[in-house]
């Protein structure tokens, strides 16, 4: 195994163990959508939560609970386990907005710097891996809603000389010059962050010669003016 995914591997269990002091919690929320049996789960040990009643809490919005970030704060460490590893057949960008909306920045420093180092493991391991559990774009996306900032993460790209790297390359310039929708992309399952401004200097200056796509000198994409 590389150093890599030894790394996210690594992250995740460091993930578990940050959030071990997380106890179970008696969980209040709505009977409309979850029953007393549910209830009764989430209230329990982790590791006995269903991964389906998993993935159904960590797409749901917080109103739907009394202490929604004391909740996902305990559930965090198997949400991101199974987000990583796309096991939790959720969107990702669905994900890094319930972040947001529980505040997970404002948690212990303990907490968020293990969460932190997570986000950047995934993104190295991704980058040296294609195809990619989870892909580059939505990938790309979650890191750059839940952290509100995608210039880091395009610093590592262009830093990152790895075959799998400039294959996601191709991969993603040709999604999001698809109908030119680089010239107004938006990320975030709520539109949350407007990535044009940063993204598509970056295509067109930082890794543009690595790119290898003639669709980069289209003139449309070049001057604002004819867009």
């Amino acid at each position: 195994m590389s150093h890599v995914p030894s790394r996210l591997m690594a992250a995740l269990d460091a993930l578990d163990h940050a959030f071990a002091s997380e106890a179970p919690l008696p969980v209040v929320g709505c009977s409309y959508c979850y029953s007393e049996q549910d209830f009764a789960a989430l209230s329990g040990p982790l590791h006995l939560i269903s991964d389906d009643l998993l993935s159904h809490v960590a797409s749901e919005g917080p109103d739907h609970w009394d202490n929604p970030s004391r909740l996902y704060r305990r559930l965090v460490p198997r949400i991101v386990r199974l987000l990583v590893t796309d096991q939790l057949h959720i969107d990702e960008e669905l994900i890094a907005s319930r972040l947001l909306q529980v505040e997970w920045t404002t948690w212990d420093t303990r907490l968020t710097g293990a969460l932190s180092e997570v986000w950047s493991a995934w993104w190295e391991d991704t980058l040296h891996t294609h195809p990619s559990p989870v892909s580059i774009r939505e990938t790309l996306s979650f890191l750059t809603v839940v952290t509100n900032d995608i210039r880091p993460w395009l610093n590592i790209w262009t830093a990152t000389h790895h075959p799998a790297a400039d294959a996601h390359l191709a991969d993603f310039i040709d999604d999001v010059l698809f109908e030119w929708e680089i010239t107004d992309l938006r990320m975030g399952f709520y539109g949350e962050y407007h990535a044009t401004p940063e993204l598509l200097p970056w295509l067109l200056t930082d890794i543009h010669d690595r790119a290898a796509d003639a669709r980069l000198d289209d003139p449309y994409l070049l001057d604002p003016e004819t867009r």
